[in-house]
């Protein structure tokens, strides 16, 4: 029976574009059917690590201690088989100063991710639809940026027999998207802007395709 392909989204990095900036931006997705193992898995760390003496809401790398990292870096390498992530890494210095802005950067580089993606990990005979989950955004001009880049692609991609939707959800509100934040906004962010390898070490096999966009100085990948 067809069932939907989930795509969790998330990013690295910060949109100030001078050298005060983060070196580097990524976008990175984990495509996922259901079941979703890790979901209760999750849950239950989380509440072995509040009965050893942690207040946690939820999971969050940049703000948990190491010994939270090591625990859920632990339960993510347990299922690395059923992950599929795919990340482009921009190179910020190169990117032109008519593509920094949010409602341009956006709909490019997110729709270069989103089309290889659909191409490679949504399997028609075995899909229905395409449920996108996004972090929740506070600032309209990103939102709108990021639907349109959703839009366009779906648009494009997709053919007229299934269905996509974005949804945006708080991360606390989803274990898969803690597991996106662990994978994109630690482990690959740190990889790429401060050469930190421990984490992507752990991870790495999760990793079904990373492509510095910049590399060869061409707007290419599939």
């Amino acid at each position: 029976m067809a069932q939907p392909l989930y795509i969790f989204l998330d990013e690295g990095g910060n949109f100030d574009f001078s050298v005060k900036g983060t070196h580097y931006f990524t976008f990175t997705s984990i495509a996922v059917s259901r079941p979703f193992p890790l979901n209760n898995q999750i849950a239950s760390l989380r509440f072995d690590l509040i009965e050893q003496g942690y207040n946690l809401e939820y999971f969050h790398a940049s703000e948990n201690k190491q010994v939270v990292r090591d625990a859920v870096f632990a339960l993510i390498r347990q299922d690395l088989n059923n992950l599929h992530a795919d990340s482009l890494v921009i190179e910020k210095c190169k990117t032109g100063p008519a593509l920094r802005p949010i409602e341009k950067f956006y709909p490019k580089m997110l729709g270069y991710l989103l089309r290889y993606v659909l191409k490679n990990r949504l399997d028609t005979d075995k899909h229905s639809e395409v449920i996108v989950i996004s972090d929740r955004i506070p600032v309209n001009r990103k939102r709108n940026a990021v639907e349109k880049a959703v839009k366009l692609t779906m648009s494009e991609i997709l053919s007229s027999g299934i269905r996509y939707r974005l949804l945006y959800h708080d991360s606390k509100s989803a274990a898969l998207l803690q597991v996106a934040d662990y994978i994109i906004n630690w482990a690959i962010y740190r990889k790429w802007n401060s050469d930190d390898h421990r984490s992507y070490q752990i991870i790495s096999s999760a990793i079904r395709s990373e492509f510095d966009i910049f590399r060869l100085g061409k707007l290419k990948w599939y």
